[in-house]
C-alpha cells in the first residue's frame, strides 16, 4: 500500500488529503487564522467552581469558557502549582525545573472546592476542541508530543507503548529513556520508537525540553491573562508526526512557506526521505489534478454509494451518528438472499471504516446492517469490521451485533466531525429559479474582463470556471479563449475547477488573491 499526502494551502484555509492507493482515506481541512487546536497551552484563569460536577470552567479566551475537571488536574497538580509561584514570582530569573520540588500527590476523590479557587491562575492544555454548544475541554497534566516519545513534566516514570511487544526492546527503551532523562520529567515511549537508536532519542528529547523552557518562559512574561504559552505544531507538521511511516510516496504541497516547513520537518526526522517532499506548481487547482475534489463530492454526502448499487446512509445527530446500509437496486446472488446480505453488509464494513478516518466521525456510532440469520456470518461481519479499523489511530471500540442486527461503535472525538457541504447553490438564479439565458454566460464574462483590463487596468489575472465551461471557452482553433487574449492581452489564463459549480466563477490575481467582480444581484 502506497500513501500520498496532498496539501492545498488557499489564503483562508488549508486542507490535507492522506491517499493510500489513490484512495482518499483522511481529510482534514482548517481555517488559517483559528487559534484552537488540541495540544495548545495557556496560562488561564478559573471563572466559576462547580462542586456539583467535581468541575470549574477556566477563561482560556474563547467566547465559552473551558471546561476542567478534577481527575484532570492530574496527581501532580500541587507541584504545577507551586512551580508556577515559583516562576511568576521573579519575572526576570527563571527558577530551573531541577531544583523544583515534587509534592504529594492530590488525592484520586478528592473535591475541586479544596484544591482551586476563583480567581487562581492555571497552566492548562486542549484536550478536546469546542464542539458544538461545549468549550474547550482542558487537562492540567502537561504533555510535548514528539515523533517517538512524549514529554511529561512532574512525572518520574518512564512508560513504552504496550504495542511494542518484544519485552527484550521494552527493557532496552525504558532503561535508555531513564538514563537520559532529566529530573522531574517523565516519558511515554510511542511505538515508532522501537528499534530507534539512542542519539535520534536524545535528539528528539532536547527539542522536547526545549519547548518546555520556551514554555515556562513565557508564562513568566505572561501578565496578561489569558495567555498562549505554547502552539502545538501547525496541522500539516502534527498529522505528519502521528501518520508518517517508510511508505510515504510523496508529499506534495502548493505553497512556499509550508513547503518550506514541512521538508524541514521530514529533514529532521527522516533525513534519507527528504526527497518526498514536492512542491506543487501546476496550473490546475492541486485537488483537482490528484483526483481529490470529485472524491469529497462523492464522499461526503448524506448518501454514500459504494459497491454494485448499495449504498450507505449517514446521519448526523448531537448525541450520535447513524448509518443504515442498503442493498439498493443491486442484482441478488446466485447464492440466495444470506450471501447477498453478507455480501452487501461486508462492503459496507470496508466503506464505513474508510468514512469514521475521512469524516472523523467521534461519540457513539450505530449501523444499522441488513439483517443475516447465520451466526457465522455475523461472526465475519464482525471480525472484518475489526480487521479494517486497525487502520484507525483514534481509541475506538467495536461491539458484536446485536440481536436486533445493530452494530455500536465508540470512537474517539477531539474536535468536531468535518462536514463538507456537497449540494451547490445555483450561481444564476440563486434560489429564485429563473435564470439568465445561459448562452450569453461568456458574454457576461467578457464584461468582467474588459471592465478589468480597461477600468481597473489588470493587465495578469487567472479566471476559475466549471470544466464544461472551460472546455467550451477553449474549444477550436479559433478559440474564445484565444479572441479574448487578442483582445484584452495574453495575461489571461483560464483554470478549469472541479470544486465550483456550473456557471459559477472566481477571478484571480497573480498573488492568488480573489478579485470579486460579482454584481449586486448576485451578491444578495
Amino acid at each position: 500500500m502506497t500513501s500520498e499526502l496532498v496539501v492545498d494551502v488557499q489564503p483562508k484555509e488549508i486542507s490535507i488529503a492522506l491517499m493510500e492507493d489513490k484512495n482518499l482515506v483522511e481529510f482534514q481541512k482548517e481555517e488559517r487564522n483559528l487559534s484552537f487546536t488540541v495540544g495548545n497551552m495557556y496560562v488561564g484563569r478559573v471563572k466559576k467552581l462547580m462542586p456539583g460536577l467535581n468541575a470549574c470552567f477556566v477563561d482560556v479566551g474563547f467566547e465559552k469558557d473551558a471546561f476542567l475537571h478534577y481527575l484532570d488536574l492530574g496527581p501532580q497538580f500541587h507541584s504545577y502549582e507551586k512551580y508556577l509561584k515559583q516562576v511568576t514570582s521573579d519575572r526576570k530569573k527563571l527558577f530551573p525545573m531541577s531544583k523544583a520540588s515534587m509534592l504529594p500527590d492530590i488525592e484520586k476523590e478528592g473535591a475541586i472546592s479544596n484544591v482551586l479557587k476563583q480567581g487562581q491562575e492555571v497552566i492548562v492544555q486542549i484536550v478536546k476542541e469546542p464542539i458544538s454548544t461545549k468549550g474547550p475541554r482542558l487537562t492540567c497534566e502537561l504533555s510535548f508530543a514528539g515523533r517517538y516519545l512524549v514529554l511529561i513534566p512532574f512525572n518520574d516514570k518512564v512508560s513504552v507503548s504496550q504495542k511494542i511487544k518484544s519485552s527484550e526492546e521494552r527493557a532496552r527503551l525504558k532503561q535508555l529513556l531513564q538514563s537520559i532523562k532529566p529530573k522531574n520529567f517523565g516519558v511515554i515511549v510511542r511505538t515508532v520508537a522501537e528499534g530507534k537508536r539512542v542519539a535520534e532519542l536524545d535528539t528528539e528529547l532536547k527539542v522536547l525540553l526545549k519547548h518546555w523552557e520556551e514554555t515556562i518562559a513565557k508564562v513568566q512574561k505572561a501578565t496578561k491573562l489569558p495567555s498562549l504559552v505554547y502552539e502545538e505544531t501547525s496541522r500539516t507538521v502534527a498529522m505528519l508526526r502521528d501518520l508518517f511511516n517508510p511508505s510515504y510516496e510523496n508529499i506534495y504541497v502548493n505553497d512556499e512557506e509550508v513547503y518550506n516547513e514541512v521538508r524541514n520537518y521530514v529533514a529532521l526526522i527522516a533525513p534519507e526521505r527528504v526527497g518526498i517532499v514536492k512542491r506543487y506548481i501546476g496550473k490546475l487547482p492541486i485537488f483537482d489534478n490528484f483526483g481529490i475534489t470529485k472524491q469529497i463530492k462523492s464522499s461526503f454526502g448524506r448518501t454514500v454509494s459504494y459497491k454494485s448499487g448499495a449504498y450507505l446512509i449517514i446521519e448526523h445527530t448531537e448525541a450520535l451518528h447513524v448509518v443504515d446500509v442498503n442493498s439498493g437496486n443491486r442484482s441478488k446472488s446466485a447464492n440466495g438472499q444470506e450471501a447477498n446480505a453478507l455480501d452487501v453488509n461486508l462492503g459496507a464494513a470496508d466503506e464505513l471504516a474508510r468514512q469514521l478516518r475521512l469524516r472523523d466521525m467521534g461519540g457513539i456510532i450505530v449501523v444499522d446492517f441488513i439483517d443475516m440469520n447465520l451466526a457465522e456470518n455475523r461472526q465475519k461481519l464482525y471480525e472484518r469490521m475489526c480487521q479494517n479499523m486497525q487502520k484507525d489511530r483514534a481509541k475506538h471500540n467495536i461491539l458484536p451485533l446485536s440481536k436486533f442486527g445493530l452494530m455500536q461503535i465508540t470512537r474517539q472525538r477531539v474536535r468536531p466531525a468535518i462536514d463538507v457541504t456537497t449540494d451547490e447553490d445555483c450561481p444564476t438564479c440563486f434560489g429564485k429559479g429563473k435564470i439568465k439565458p445561459s448562452i450569453l454566460f461568456t458574454d457576461s464574462l467578457e464584461s468582467k474582463i474588459d471592465y478589468m483590463v480597461n477600468k481597473l487596468r489588470v493587465k495578469k489575472f487567472t479566471l476559475h470556471i466549471h470544466p464544461y465551461v472551460a472546455a467550451y471557452i477553449n474549444q477550436g482553433i479559433v478559440s474564445l479563449k484565444r479572441k479574448w487574449q487578442m483582445k484584452y492581452g495574453f495575461g489571461i489564463r483560464i483554470i478549469p475547477d472541479q470544486s465550483l459549480a456550473f456557471l459559477q466563477y472566481k477571478f484571480f490575481d497573480t498573488h492568488g488573491q480573489e478579485l470579486d467582480m460579482k454584481e449586486e444581484l448576485e451578491m444578495k
